[in-house]
């Protein structure tokens, strides 16, 4: 818990330091260096520049000492845009009382607090789901299926989820790849083949994000509907909805579970990873884009993608492996008559007495696999 506070603390006072204005300006700084950074001894302070640059011709520890010293005062240059002058950001006080740039403050922040923590999240979620397989295993059909289907999905929202889904994936892995590909990727593969890898990564997130973007949007606005909270939800909550008991718990077309799922992960974490995407490539217009805006951004950024992969590694679990008939649902748009009344019984019994619209009560005429299918 301290150290958890302490992080909060440390990106917090690293967020205000930079101080980046609404407008996009950079906060003023002092001329110098802050009290306590001391600058390298000069090695040969005899020598003249123009001596030093015949004796120690890799040597650039003056220019550099007198860019530290200017703090965050922008030199000339003739490239157009925020902060292109400006060679090293401004000093800010990082906890234990350690004068740095703002640059190094972010690496330690994300070398130090989100890719160990966000990685550890990573794999306590997939070794939970893995242990909950091996106890459980697939959550079977307690009665025979009757033959009858129901259309659970129109073709509309499987292709919105789909192409939600591809996007997300290809998010997903590129972007583990990039955060923790030096770790388990880099000693098997090599330097050059990895560095040709990260980059083919960064580029199909790149592309990716639009994609995924839009497509998160035609999904909250397309199931939003049957995802509002109802006082059904609270049942299914305290009733664990039967994972451990077994027992079959009512829900609505979308149980409790895949609502909280749904508000969490898809609307408020995606949208997060959204807009901060956005920022991070640049696509938001009017935005300053300096160093402090790109910093922050990527701390939200990779946060919230670390928590939204946890919460998603679940989801698709119960997709998957987890429970029989799950993935067929999404995939040819139909289920079971048995299956929509054991796992979604308010949703059933509001088809059979034709509550729910006529997309979403009639089966089709023809079953997926070509054979004609019984009328629900």
């Amino acid at each position: 818990m301290v150290r958890i506070l302490q992080a909060l603390i440390a990106a917090t006072a690293f967020a205000v330091s930079l101080g980046v204005s609404a407008q996009g300006t950079a906060p003023a700084v002092p001329d110098s260096a802050p009290p306590g950074f001391v600058a390298p001894a000069d090695p040969r302070p005899d020598e003249s520049n123009a001596q030093r640059a015949v004796s120690q011709p890799g040597n650039n520890a003056p220019f550099w000492r007198a860019v530290r010293e200017s703090g965050q005062q922008s030199g000339y240059t003739s490239l157009p845009g925020t902060e292109k002058g400006v060679l090293i950001q401004s000093f800010v006080q990082y906890p234990g009382s350690m004068y740095t740039t703002a640059g190094e403050a972010w690496r330690q922040v994300r070398n130090n607090w989100i890719i160990p923590y966000g990685g550890s999240l990573l794999i306590i979620a997939a070794l939970a789901v893995a242990l909950f397989y091996f106890a459980k295993g697939t959550i079977k059909l307690h009665e025979a299926e009757t033959g009858r289907k129901i259309e659970r999905f129109t073709y509309f929202e499987r292709a919105a989820h789909w192409v939600n889904a591809i996007a997300f994936v290809v998010l997903a892995v590129s972007g583990i790849v990039m955060a923790f590909g030096k770790f388990f990727l880099l000693p098997i593969l090599g330097g050059t083949l990895f560095g040709w890898l990260a980059y083919a990564m960064k580029n199909l997130h790149n592309f990716a994000g639009p994609l995924f973007a839009v497509s998160l949007v035609v999904v909250i606005l397309t199931f939003v509907k049957d995802n509002l909270p109802s006082k059904d939800d609270l049942v299914w909550l305290a009733k664990g909805g039967g994972l451990f008991s077994g027992a079959h718990v009512p829900s609505h077309r979308f149980n409790a579970g895949e609502k909280i799922l749904f508000w969490a992960g898809v609307f408020a974490l995606g949208l997060i990873v959204v807009a901060s995407g956005l920022v991070l490539n640049m696509l938001i217009p009017g935005l300053a884009y300096t160093r402090g805006d790109m910093q922050i951004a990527h701390m939200i950024h990779a946060s919230a993608a670390a928590l939204m992969m946890a919460a998603f590694i679940g989801h698709i679990y119960m997709g998957t492996l987890g429970m029989q008939g799950a993935y067929a649902a999404m995939k040819t748009g139909y289920v079971d008559e048995t299956w929509a009344k054991e796992h979604h019984e308010l949703w059933y019994n509001d088809i059979k007495a034709g509550r729910i619209p006529a997309q979403r009560s009639q089966t089709s005429s023809t079953a997926p696999s070509g054979k004609a299918a019984p009328q629900a």
